[in-house]
């Protein structure tokens, strides 16, 4: 985090929340904290490694930090 209120510090973390609330979280929220924790779970898994990124000239994160 650099100085107060600079958006671009927590923009990273907001693409990703939003992201996991568009893409992959039911409308409803979850019935118990069990369900809830193997969905982030599997949402973490699925966004580091199967989802293409444009910035990484559309290959997953996972591989493109293990190809640098």
């Amino acid at each position: 985090m650099s100085r107060r209120g600079n958006c671009w510090d927590n923009a990273p973390t907001e693409r990703f929340f939003r992201r996991f609330k568009t893409e992959w979280m039911p409308k409803d929220g979850y019935a118990n904290y069990n369900h809830a924790h193997y969905d982030v779970t599997a949402f973490i898994n699925y966004y580091n490694h199967q989802r293409l990124h444009s910035y990484n000239e559309y290959i997953a994160p996972a591989l493109a930090e293990f190809a640098a």
